[in-house]
């Protein structure tokens, strides 16, 4: 984690370089330009309420379509940095055998330019919430940490995918359909309290109940989007219970990513 932290600021210069010419090639001849990285999650959270008028789903009183995207912030960048940080290395094909440098700034370049785009999604949610007349609370100052956690997710999975994407090209097509298989078991479309109701609560699977919502819980998006809605929407602290089991297989699933990542990279130039 350090290592990386260094490498963030030792080629922050380059990263920055990288990130301009990213956001620029996304946009370059598109009319609507860098509005499309907003659209995902507005027409996300549209369908979404579309649907929630049809089942049914209990908000505790707060509005649907703020809770919502409230969880597409987190998810879509999460989701986003995956995707192009597993291609990121692959996508730079050229560059790699021209040049060296550390090959992980590729992944670490891929989610800084979707930074750019998390901060538009603010903007969206800081007008939806003086629409609904939603006052943030000293909670929100934990927003900075789920955004920090949600990176180190996302690049636990990156640093992985995009060494084995040099050589298995299946993975760059798998990783959507993952991700999107991902975001139903994550608290993007439901709450994470109808989850503990039927399985806490209400016990749906008898026995095995604590040990599904255990397992439920081991997806690190769960404890970030429901910590996000809490801290900016609910006004309350996060759900540490909900929060640990995903943040410690991250922590340690982080470091054998970057170790697998460093032990790649000494072939790329070779095999892509």
């Amino acid at each position: 984690m350090l290592r990386i932290i260094k490498n963030l600021y030792d080629y922050r210069e380059l990263i920055a370089a990288l990130t301009y010419k990213n956001i620029v090639i996304r946009y370059k001849q598109a009319y609507l330009g860098i509005l499309w990285a907003v659209l995902k999650p507005v027409m996300l959270m549209l369908v979404f309420t579309i649907v929630k008028g049809f089942v049914g789903i209990e908000t505790g009183g707060l509005p649907y379509p703020l809770i919502t995207f409230a969880a597409l912030i987190p998810w879509v960048f999460f989701q986003e940095s995956v995707s192009e940080g597993v291609n990121s290395v692959t996508s730079n094909a050229a560059l790699i055998k021209k040049i060296y440098f550390p090959r992980e700034i590729f992944p670490l370049t891929a989610m800084v330019t979707k930074v750019v785009e998390l901060g538009i999604s603010f903007g969206i949610l800081a007008g939806m919430m003086i629409y609904y007349k939603i006052i943030p609370t000293v909670y929100a100052f934990w927003i900075p940490v789920f955004v920090l956690y949600t990176m180190v997710v996302a690049l636990t999975i990156s640093f992985f995918g995009a060494a084995m994407n040099v050589y298995y090209r299946d993975i760059a097509q798998a990783i959507p359909i993952g991700l999107s298989l991902l975001m139903y078991g994550s608290p993007v479309i439901y709450p994470l309290s109808l989850v503990q109701k039927k399985l806490l609560t209400e016990r749906a699977a008898g026995e095995w109940s604590e040990h599904f919502y255990t397992l439920y819980t081991l997806n690190p998006l769960v404890g970030i989007i429901d910590g996000f809605q809490r801290a900016l929407i609910g006004a309350t602290q996060p759900d540490f219970q909900a929060l640990y089991p995903g943040l410690i297989l991250t922590f340690s699933i982080l470091p054998f990513s970057y170790w697998f990542f460093k032990r790649a990279e000494n072939w790329f130039a070779d095999v892509i």
